[in-house]
């Protein structure tokens, strides 16, 4: 890779393989990789776990680590809010959030339970760096079961405890190859076990990793323009890798439901669609994207008070095709 051209040709898939989840937790990120990979070689299979899907809904508990604007904060409980159709969206405006996961409840279990219907932010709570800024992952680990034993939060086998970091944390092997991870607890005086994940605000840290297509890769493609992101580059960013967590979490939460490779390296529901948001996309093009007439902003997909949000692809079972959501669906 020394001729430049051919760094610039081979780029997308080695900036998929540095995406690929690793041990100790699944990692997801959403970048600027090739689609083509997506829709040639990956082939999502079920490998009978279970998956998360009791009938009513995945409870969010939300913990807000570091210090967050106001706008990061309404984007990202907006976007939770938009799950529910009656939740401040424009009647007959689609696609939605909401649209967007009709695809996610496709997945069944061995028992043809469908994933629950719908995602809910239930409980927020807020700590200033209680374990510093420099973070290990098994400290959020131990972390999140500390707030669950001391009835800090509420005990929930249905239940995603979502930990977002501020951007002037530093968490391991975030902007490393990974924008966010999820993974599963044990608590001492139960056997169930119980789903948790990150997310981090890569606005300073990796804005062309974990932001794309909303920022440019320090080394990428020439000729590329970094699109305009319609709540800000890192609320947007954290959204799309927040919505990559939770689809995986929901459909793979134990390291054994529906995912393609290594259980410990898994592509899942959405990091088996790199870089693909609509229509057309290719290596360095997310594909054909709805744009704000004023703002100039890029998204597909309507969302609670007005939002707008650009969320990714997702595998579907039935066509074992990238499915994205249509203006008008």
């Amino acid at each position: 890779m020394v001729i430049m051209f051919l760094k610039s040709m081979l780029f997308p898939l080695i900036f998929a393989l540095a995406l690929a989840p690793r041990s100790q937790g699944l990692s997801q990120s959403q970048s600027q990789t090739q689609p083509s990979l997506a829709t040639t070689f990956n082939e999502i299979k079920y490998h009978g776990g279970p998956l998360l899907t009791k009938p009513n809904s995945i409870n969010i508990y939300l913990i807000w680590y570091g210090a967050f604007s106001r706008n990061d904060r309404s984007s990202i409980t907006d976007f939770f809010a938009s799950f529910n159709p009656s939740k401040g969206l424009v009647p007959h405006q689609e696609p939605t959030v909401a649209t967007w996961w009709k695809t996610i409840q496709t997945y069944k279990d061995k028992s043809g339970n469908s994933v629950s219907s719908t995602v809910r932010l239930v409980k927020q709570i807020g700590d200033i760096y209680s374990l510093g800024k420099n973070i290990k992952r098994a400290q959020i680990a131990n972390y999140v079961k500390h707030k669950i034993e001391t009835k800090v939060l509420p005990f929930d086998s249905n239940g995603i405890y979502l930990v977002l970091t501020s951007r002037d944390v530093i968490v391991e092997r975030f902007c490393m190859g990974s924008c966010g991870f999820h993974d599963n607890i044990v608590l001492s005086t139960k056997r169930t076990r119980l789903v948790y994940a990150h997310v981090g605000n890569p606005l300073v840290q990796c804005p062309g990793l974990c932001a794309w297509p909303y920022s440019l890769p320090a080394y990428g493609p020439p000729g590329q323009q970094a699109l305009v992101a319609p709540n800000g580059v890192g609320a947007d960013g954290m959204v799309m890798n927040i919505a990559t967590i939770i689809a995986g979490a929901t459909t793979n939460p134990f390291k054994n439901g529906y995912f393609q490779g290594d259980p410990l390296a898994p592509l899942e529901a959405v990091t088996a669609c790199p870089g693909i948001f609509g229509e057309g996309a290719y290596s360095g093009y997310p594909g054909n994207l709805m744009v704000d007439k004023i703002s100039k902003a890029s998204y597909n997909a309507y969302g609670a008070n007005g939002r707008k949000f650009l969320l990714p692809a997702i595998w579907e079972l039935t066509s074992s095709k990238c499915k994205v959501i249509h203006q008008g669906a």
